[in-house]
């Protein structure tokens, strides 16, 4: 449990108590100074050989008897001199030993709180409390609290942020979530098996490692090609199996929940109306079994991926969900380039495609791995034309949107005069989208 610390309230505010972290942390904290070490002789092995090479049984002994308990020592201080407490307005988290680090979040600045759980925290019964603060591409985080002092942080955050007064935000607990979609752990195995990726990670181990051996008979030199090479392969696959076990997609007020993870379990959510884009990403291999990923662009957070893979027909009313009004246009209706772009690229022509709805701006690229990518109105922060000298010369333009997120969506290659129109509409589009949008709120 955490122990707090009561400080007194300003001009008759309610004192602020101010709360530490998990006894555990100190654990967690004390590998810093053997992290440093290890880099060090990871930066320069050669010398760190010499210099092991050169101590004793007894300099070492005693090298370890002064390390470790430094280590303790700086776990310890660095948890002691570590608080966090929630004001009327803000959350606040004073840090650092020497240097002092004080963070001050505004409450309704917050628009997402991951609750995540390493392997060896769960085992422990703690977990990591990571906030998606707008403005900010660092996340901060309170690691570690108990896993269930977390939940009811996160909740009471949630509240205070949705509006709740403080006194009865404590009280409010975590909104309730009805279940969507949970993808079966062979669907995913196999997903993972019908990508692309880690099939050509494993062709290109199976080229350059033969003639690696044949160019230098040096096993150190395969194993450095090799082992990367695997490594890729092993993370496209075996990695993701791992990350995306068990994903469990929620519906509740204050947006969409994510569970996920086989080894290390991670709680999200999406918020409300901070979505900027959503993309549809279709595989080759994929399409006979009519399954998509729907990966995500969010403003001023790191998640980014919705579902791992999923039915079209399930992926589209969840897009549904996540843009309300929004319906992904039918293959027919995205057009494709006129035929003189293909000289200014070749084959590759006929994956770009766009449909221009009511609601959504949609921009389809790729022949192989197919994605079409869906950008509502209201969240275009500005419009480009973009006519290099050869699309000049073939009568084409792209088009770039620019969201909330600082990603762009791009309509490549179209006629050059649908380009001049498609500019001007799309500016009178976002204008009006803007004004018809709902709030950027929890539980709004």
């Amino acid at each position: 449990m955490t122990s707090p610390d009561v400080h007194e309230g300003v001009r008759g505010r309610p004192p602020v108590t101010e709360r530490r972290l998990h006894p555990v942390t100190p654990l967690r904290r004390a590998w810093a100074p053997v992290a440093v070490l290890i880099g060090w002789a990871l930066h320069d092995p050669d010398q760190a050989q010499r210099q092991l090479a050169r101590l004793t049984t007894t300099t070492l002994l005693l090298a370890l008897a002064v390390l470790i308990p430094a280590a303790a020592l700086y776990g310890f201080l660095t948890w002691w001199y570590t608080h966090f407490a929630v004001t009327e307005s803000e959350l606040r988290i004073r840090t650092g030993l020497l240097f002092r680090r004080t963070a001050h979040i505004r409450l309704e600045r917050i628009q997402a709180i991951d609750v995540t759980q390493p392997l060896l925290a769960r085992v422990a019964g703690v977990a990591k409390l990571r906030l998606d603060v707008i403005g900010t591409d660092k996340k901060d985080e309170l690691a570690f609290l108990g896993a269930d002092e977390a939940r009811a942080l996160r909740a009471e955050l949630l509240a205070r942020a949705a509006g709740f007064a403080p006194e009865t935000a404590h009280e409010v607990g975590e909104a309730p979530s009805r279940e969507m979609l949970r993808v079966p752990p062979g669907v995913l195995a196999v997903s993972l098996v019908l990508t692309g990726a880690t099939w050509g990670w494993l062709l290109v181990a199976a080229v350059v490692v033969p003639l690696l051996w044949m160019a230098t008979h040096s096993l150190w030199t395969v194993l450095a090609a090799a082992v990367p090479l695997l490594g890729a392969a092993g993370a496209s696959s075996v990695g993701r199996f791992v990350a995306e076990y068990d994903w469990t997609l929620g519906e509740s007020p204050d947006g969409l929940r994510i569970d996920h993870g086989l080894l290390d379990r991670a709680h999200e959510t999406v918020p409300p109306g901070r979505v900027q884009t959503v993309r549809l990403v279709e595989p080759l291999l994929w399409r006979r079994r009519g399954w998509v990923r729907v990966e995500l662009d969010v403003a001023g957070s790191s998640n980014s991926l919705l579902l791992p893979v999923a039915p079209r027909e399930i992926a589209e009313s969840v897009v549904a969900r996540v843009l309300p009004g929004v319906s992904v246009p039918p293959r027919e209706a995205i057009g494709r380039p006129p035929r003189r772009a293909r000289w200014c690229v070749p084959v590759w022509w006929r994956g770009y495609g766009l449909a221009v709805t009511d609601a959504v701006f949609a921009a389809r690229h790729g022949l192989l791995r197919r994605s079409l990518s869906l950008v509502p109105h209201a969240k275009v922060q500005s419009v480009r034309l973009v006519q290099g000298p050869w699309q000049r010369a073939r009568g084409v333009a792209d088009v770039h949107v620019d969201t909330g997120a600082n990603k762009s969506v791009t309509a490549r290659l179209r006629d050059a005069d649908e380009a001049a129109d498609l500019l001007r509409a799309q500016a009178e589009r976002s204008r009006t989208g803007r004004g018809d949008a709902r709030p950027d709120r929890w539980m709004a």
